[in-house]
């Protein structure tokens, strides 16, 4: 889809034509948007495309004529029958007039310009709305590393008896996320540390003031990834340790078992021989049998005070 935008006294409204100061969106482009937008801007049409594909990395490029800035985004996918979290690379390609962005999907960062729910927002200044989409990046990345601190709180609360297997798979693919995140956070990371040293980038001192920003919350959101791993991680093994004790227990109990049905079996056996009844202790009594039940009852009584004396119960 390609849609063209442009603000007007801090107003943005949606242009037919390319013109000048304009914001073109391209989001999951087909060849003949792509080609278009390349002939008229005089770009190569592989940097257009090259945030189309989910394993670019994120790099900052100086053409002759433009420059293109590859970050990745956080987004979510279904992923086992459950919304999961990834990253998706977001291009930014400047010209001397216009700027570009391309994605594989609508995204929450440029929906906020759209939705003029960003103060002090104009597509003429193309450096402060670089560092304005790259500050909504960040804040995004906390935004969802909370939510997934939640779930990993809502999985914890339910440690014990209420523990599943299907838990530990949860913790696996949260981590799994935060995973994703540091390894997109860092690179992007690299990019905004580029971005600072660039001479040929125009910037003014309040855009300088917003790539520090940019720059702190970036950093934040790695701390804040590095601390949820560490604590999703301590979570996964106590559910580990939870899980084994429990199994553990059951073992127990079942060996206990086990020992107290072994003792009927083994006396009812020795009853059971093909030996003269007269070496039987109380063969011939008429109420042998209630006998030797009641003496293997009070055995097997016996067996598991015994038992839960020494805690195998």
């Amino acid at each position: 889809m390609l849609a063209i935008y442009r603000t007007d006294d801090c107003v943005i409204h949606e242009m037919e034509e390319f013109q000048e100061g304009a914001w073109v969106s391209l989001v999951n482009p087909t060849m003949e948007e792509s080609q278009e937008v390349a002939e008229a801007f005089d770009i190569d049409i592989t940097d257009i495309r090259a945030a189309l594909d989910e394993e670019e990395s994120s790099r900052i490029d100086l053409e002759d004529g433009y420059t293109l800035i590859l970050v990745d985004i956080p987004t979510t996918e279904i992923r086992h029958e459950s919304k999961t979290y990834t990253t998706i690379p977001l291009g930014i390609i400047l010209t001397p007039e216009n700027l570009i962005t391309v994605c594989t999907e609508e995204t929450p960062i440029l929906q906020h310009f759209i939705q003029r729910r960003v103060r002090e927002f104009s597509t003429k200044k193309k450096m402060r709305f670089v560092y304005q989409i790259l500050f909504r990046t960040a804040a995004l990345y906390q935004s969802n590393l909370r939510i997934i601190d939640k779930k990993r709180t809502e999985i914890e609360e339910r440690v014990g008896d209420n523990t599943e297997d299907v838990d530990l798979i949860e913790l696996h693919e949260l981590e799994s996320t935060l995973v994703y995140f540091a390894t997109s956070l860092r690179a992007n990371g690299v990019v905004l540390e580029r971005l600072s040293r660039y001479k040929r980038l125009e910037q003014y001192p309040e855009d300088k003031e917003l790539l520090g920003d940019v720059i702190v919350e970036n950093q934040q959101a790695i701390e804040m990834t590095a601390i949820y791993r560490d604590i999703i991680k301590g979570t996964r093994e106590l559910m580990s340790s939870v899980i084994d004790n429990r199994l553990n227990n059951v073992m127990k109990y079942l060996t206990c078992i086990t020992l107290v049905m072994a003792i009927p079996t083994i006396i009812s056996g020795i009853y059971g021989m093909n030996v003269n009844s007269k070496g039987m202790p109380l063969a011939n009594a008429p109420n042998g049998f209630a006998i030797i039940c009641g003496i293997i009852l009070i055995i097997c009584i016996v067996a598991l005070i015994v038992m839960k004396k020494k805690k195998m119960m």
